[in-house]
């Protein structure tokens, strides 16, 4: 039997590894892989509808589905998720020594609409009493490169947002001074993001939460929510002429973490078995916050697309029904 072959596209992290490389393979399917940022993936994919498969940013896909029908469909596979808020960087001299001092200040964001912005908004202003029409914010990219510019993105009412020159960027702004923080930081090259500055040793600019990782603890175990940002899409035309190609290439992504989690899992056990990693680690390893499928990841699903429609980019709370494949709903 022949099989189907399918375009896809992916960011080269840990998750989607082992299909990019060929070291697992989905039933039926011959995927040619193009491992792209995914800053310009998600703008190609939204604008040009490049690839059969895709990752996809989970903001977009809530905000297209709220307008109609889209030409995707989704696969509850979450190939990255983190604590967002805990990248803001502010200027040290700024004034900002807690997430309420960001209240009146002039805030950079590669675009108003990306998920981790506004998982960043989000737990500002549920966490800490900072609402988005409390800073002005600064959106580096323009129409043309944007995800927004594909999915009619309009400022939400009440909320300021300014469009950065072309001429410079967010590295820019922070290091002149015209920039007081900014929600998320991108130097990597691609087609979207222009900022290049390192500014990791630049002691003008500093994290707003020093102990990243003491926060994401923190707001885990009061919420128990791991943002998810990234899903995968498949397009819709070819899930409705190929039902079986969703839990086809559902099951590939599972078993390619299965392959990573299967490594990690090899290297720690001679540390349990010389005592080394405690009961502690045992018993959050245990566990796992990262599980595709929409039963795992439901609260944390529900959460963002309340954001979304909360913070004024869709004109309703869209419901998880409408976003994924219909034989995944269950997993």
């Amino acid at each position: 039997m022949a099989r189907l072959p399918l375009s896809i596209a992916l960011s080269d992290n840990p998750n989607t590894r082992p299909l990019i490389d060929g070291a697992v393979k989905a039933e039926g399917i011959d995927l040619t892989a193009t491992v792209l940022h995914p800053s310009e993936m998600f703008w190609r994919q939204l604008r040009f509808a490049e690839f059969d498969v895709s990752e996809m940013s989970m903001s977009s896909l809530l905000i297209s589905t709220a307008r109609g029908p889209t030409p995707w469909v989704a696969l509850p596979v979450f190939t990255t998720r983190e604590f967002f808020h805990t990248r803001i960087l502010v200027r040290a001299d700024s004034g900002i020594a807690s997430p309420a001092d960001l209240k009146g200040k002039r805030v950079g964001v590669p675009e108003y609409q990306q998920t981790a912005a506004i998982w960043g908004r989000g737990v500002l202003e549920n966490e800490f009493g900072v609402h988005p029409r409390d800073m002005a914010f600064f959106m580096e990219r323009p129409a043309g490169k944007s995800h927004g510019g594909a999915t009619g993105f309009k400022p939400p009412a009440g909320v300021t947002v300014h469009q950065i020159p072309a001429s410079t960027n967010i590295g820019e702004m922070l290091i002149s001074g015209e920039l007081d923080a900014t929600l998320l930081y991108l130097t990597d090259r691609n087609l979207v993001d222009r900022s290049r500055i390192d500014l990791s040793a630049d002691k003008r600019v500093r994290p707003l939460f020093l102990d990243r990782a003491a926060e994401g603890r923190r707001y885990y175990a009061k919420t128990g929510i791991y943002p998810i940002n990234h899903t995968v899409v498949i397009r819709r035309s070819l899930a409705e002429k190929h039902p079986w190609i969703a839990l086809n290439l559902f099951s590939a992504f599972a078993a390619a973490r299965a392959q990573v989690l299967r490594a990690g899992e090899m290297a720690l056990a001679c540390h349990f078995e010389t005592g080394i990693i405690g009961d502690k680690v045992r018993m959050a390893l245990a566990s796992d916050p990262m599980a595709y499928g929409v039963k795992a990841a439901r609260k944390v699903l529900e959460t963002i697309a309340c954001y979304v429609h909360a913070q004024g980019l869709t004109d309703r709370v869209v419901k998880l029904e409408e976003l994924f494949a219909p034989a995944t709903l269950e997993l």
